[in-house]
């Protein structure tokens, strides 16, 4: 049997495969599909600061291989998180990272305080793709300034832990942001967060959703993604960790051929409840096949 651990900064998984914040709630609503601990790690669904209704419906649409979602974070905030879900999902199995955004650099800091003294906490993911509101709506992601100073802030709020930042597509050069969040301190990079895109109802003459864009995800972005990865794994020496349109195994090892040491499963489990143990499957059957003892062997071959 191959070994399938990896290593995110000084966190170490029990192989590659996580699931990305946004389309697995908390980790017990998967419990009647799958066994919670096989998985690397789960990352939850977005938490902010304080409390968070989300955007008006429609707000989610279906799009040729793939869907657009303008949920806009709603959540009930890191307080509550603590004191209600947490003791839920602390003992669920696995590895518990939390995704942290925020409408600014203090938020996004003292989020990630809040969640430093949690002990089954092994990570945050960081989301840099939300608006600054300090700077007209731009996204701390789409410039190295704003994505080193919400790293900065973040790292120094939360010192010894695995800091993971999630990268936003929708930049001129992904890999000058990905330098930028390393040198302030990021144990690894994510990405991609979702290409911001947009459907019209043409009879109707009207956008899908209510809030005209949002963000694409599905089959329909991974080459863009499996591109982004490759070039971001090229200009960093912290772990990347891969991400768009994973929709089963073999989309898993394109990812980590690219030179992703880890990955994070979508879209697809609104799809297949079950994709992430198949995807774990075939990551074990792959290295028998190939005769690979280590699946760290793979990682950044082309």
């Amino acid at each position: 049997m191959a070994n399938l651990s990896v290593n995110i900064g000084k966190l170490q998984l029990s192989n590659p495969v996580m699931t990305a914040s946004g389309t697995f709630g908390y980790g017990e609503e998967f419990t009647p599909f799958i066994d919670i601990n096989r998985l690397g790690a789960y990352i939850i669904k977005g938490t902010t600061l304080n409390h968070r209704e989300g955007n008006d419906y429609p707000r989610m649409v279906e799009t040729p291989s793939g869907m657009l979602n303008a949920v806009g974070l709603q959540n009930k905030g890191v307080d509550y998180f603590i004191e209600h879900i947490y003791p839920r999902i602390r003992s669920l199995g696995s590895k518990l990272i939390v995704n942290v955004s925020g409408a600014n650099v203090d938020d996004y800091a003292e989020t990630a305080r809040r969640l430093h003294g949690l002990d089954d906490v092994s990570a945050i993911e960081v989301n840099i793709s939300c608006p600054n509101v300090k700077e007209g709506g731009m996204a701390f992601g789409t410039t190295t300034n704003g994505a080193a100073e919400v790293t900065r802030a973040v790292r120094q709020a939360y010192p010894d832990k695995t800091l993971i930042v999630k990268l936003s597509p929708n930049v001129t050069s992904i890999a000058d942001i990905a330098k930028a969040v390393e040198a302030e301190g990021a144990d690894s990079v994510s990405l991609i967060n979702t290409l911001m895109g947009m459907s019209i109802d043409v009879e109707r003459r009207k956008p899908h959703l209510s809030t005209v864009t949002g963000g694409l995800s599905g089959p329909a972005v991974r080459p863009v993604a499996v591109r982004m990865v490759w070039q971001v794994a090229k200009a960093v020496s912290i772990p990347v960790i891969g991400l768009g349109g994973i929709m089963n195994g073999r989309d898993a090892i394109e990812f980590m051929l690219a030179g992703a040491t880890a990955v994070e499963i979508g879209t697809a489990n609104f799809i297949d409840p079950a994709v992430t143990m198949k995807v774990i499957d075939f990551m074990e059957d792959y290295c028998i096949r190939h005769g690979i003892n280590d699946i760290n062997e793979i990682v950044g071959c082309i």
